[in-house]
């Protein structure tokens, strides 16, 4: 009598080595994301306004979705950073306005905070409209 061998035999697939990986894979990213630098941008209150409140001598930066104004003037980013840091550096104490125009995103907003900032400015003021 014959028997037929029934074939080979399919080996089966351990999920050890796949929850290996995947803890390995986990460890990294946590460790990974710690070292990552996050800044914030820093917003106090915003104070009362009222009719007396001074605003010569300031400059307002207006956001638009396509550019940026300083002071009713379109201007380029580099130029916006170079003219505030000069400014920064004849009075420390400038006061500049932020206006950000209707339909700019807000990480279009941040991204110009961030510059004035790298300028060393520190008293920035956010408008709303």
């Amino acid at each position: 009598m014959r028997f037929d061998s029934p074939g080979p035999h399919r080996r089966l697939i351990g999920l050890t080595p796949l929850i290996d990986v995947v803890f390995i894979l986990l460890v990294f990213f946590m460790l990974a994301s710690s070292l990552i630098k996050w800044q914030a941008v820093e917003m106090g209150e915003p104070a009362s306004a009222s009719a007396g409140t001074p605003v010569v001598g300031s400059w307002l930066v207006r956001v638009q979705p396509e550019g940026l104004d300083l002071n009713a003037e379109a201007i380029a980013t580099a130029e916006l950073a170079e003219r505030v840091a000069a400014r920064i550096g004849e009075d420390p104490a400038q006061r500049i306005l932020v206006q950000p125009a209707p339909g700019v995103s807000l990480q279009r907003l941040v991204d110009v905070l961030d510059l004035l900032r790298e300028a060393e400015a520190t008293n920035l003021t956010l408008l709303r409209l």
